[in-house]
């Protein structure tokens, strides 16, 4: 079955259980009985891209496996005390494992904590866990690296001697995998051009309407900047829509891979998006964690598995759309990757305390 990647509207409500991987929604059955196991994700926004791929990729992965009862729940909007309650809900019911995706760390450390105390394996996607969460497994990008990606491919469009301001935005301020890609950026323009001055990283807000009211006012603060650069999804479909009504001849450019970020690359609004990955992490978090269960008792790796991203620009734009339109083209065009990263998951497994 091929259909565009669905998004889900916030009526939804604060709880969103999207489709069961597996048959039924019975709760008999658990790793040591020999029945379906019974697994969950919790995500931080059901209704924003970055999650919702998080999700699919998740979904997809317990359905290839088989015989998981598979939840996922998440806020409409980010709202994290909000997601801390929906993820223990989630702990009464998905006994043989969670993924846990957040944008608010320390408040997940204790209800993460009591889940590893009830004997729930939990994995930490997207968002590296506190030292006192009891989670010591991660599966998560290199942030700053992919900052200073952004960065990089900024400066090839910017010429040889590039002098003005760069606007910063991250939507969540002291969420680390977003405050590590605006590091990632800044310390890549002051390294290499000294004579650009890195504004910010100013707050845009993940909530669309407030992404777009507060990248409107940078914009008209800072009318000759030589570029805008936001860290989040809301960040590069927004910047794309203010240049188009401002004519702005800035460059643009943020993250994730929304239809309507995909839209604005491929007409040249914003000059590339910073893909994560989000699929790919989703699948890998939740095979290893249903692996873990059926073949190790439980027991997790220990460490940051680095999860890959990369670059969507006017060469691989069309590329990138195709593999958007279905769940199932997403995990035709991953599953090269996906093999040869469980089939070795040493290899790209780091020390926890280097996770960024």
């Amino acid at each position: 079955m091929h259909r565009r990647l669905r998004t889900l509207p916030a009526a939804l409500g604060a709880l969103v259980l999207l489709a069961a991987a597996g048959c039924g929604d019975s709760d008999s059955g658990s790793a040591g009985s020999g029945g379906k196991l019974n697994m969950g994700i919790a995500v931080a926004n059901i209704s924003l891209n970055f999650a919702h791929e998080m999700v699919l990729g998740a979904e997809s992965a317990a359905s290839h496996a088989g015989d998981v009862n598979f939840k996922a729940v998440g806020p409409p909007n980010t709202d994290g005390p909000a997601e801390v309650q929906l993820f223990q809900n989630l702990t009464a019911r998905a006994k043989d494992g969670i993924v846990l995706e957040n944008l608010d760390p320390p408040i997940f450390t204790r209800p993460a904590a009591r889940a590893v105390d009830q004997g729930i394996p939990i994995v930490a996607l997207d968002t590296s866990p506190t030292d006192g969460s009891k989670v010591t497994f991660y599966v998560g990008n290199d942030n700053y690296a992919l900052g200073e990606l952004m960065a990089t491919e900024a400066l090839k469009r910017l010429g040889a001697d590039p002098k003005g301001e760069i606007v910063i935005g991250v939507p969540n301020p002291g969420t680390p995998v977003l405050d590590n890609r605006a590091k990632g950026i800044a310390d890549t323009f002051a390294a290499k051009v000294p004579d650009v001055k890195v504004l910010g990283p100013f707050q845009t807000y993940s909530d669309p309407g407030q992404n777009y009211s507060s990248w409107s006012a940078q914009v008209n603060a800072h009318p000759d900047a030589l570029a805008f650069l936001g860290v989040g999804d809301a960040d590069s479909y927004n910047l794309a829509k203010i240049k188009q009504a401002e004519g702005g001849k800035w460059l643009t450019a943020g993250f994730d891979v929304d239809p309507k970020t995909l839209d604005a690359v491929k007409d040249g609004s914003n000059f590339v998006t910073i893909d994560p990955q989000h699929f790919l992490k989703g699948y890998l978090s939740t095979a290893m964690l249903i692996e873990a269960v059926r073949e190790n008792d439980g027991k997790l790796l220990d460490g940051w598995f680095l999860s890959p991203g990369g670059v969507v620009d006017s060469t691989n734009i069309d590329e990138i759309i195709t593999r958007q339109k279905s769940p199932e083209a997403a995990y035709d065009w991953y599953k090269p990757t996906i093999d040869k990263l469980l089939g070795d998951q040493q290899a790209n497994l780091k020390p926890l305390k280097d996770a960024r």
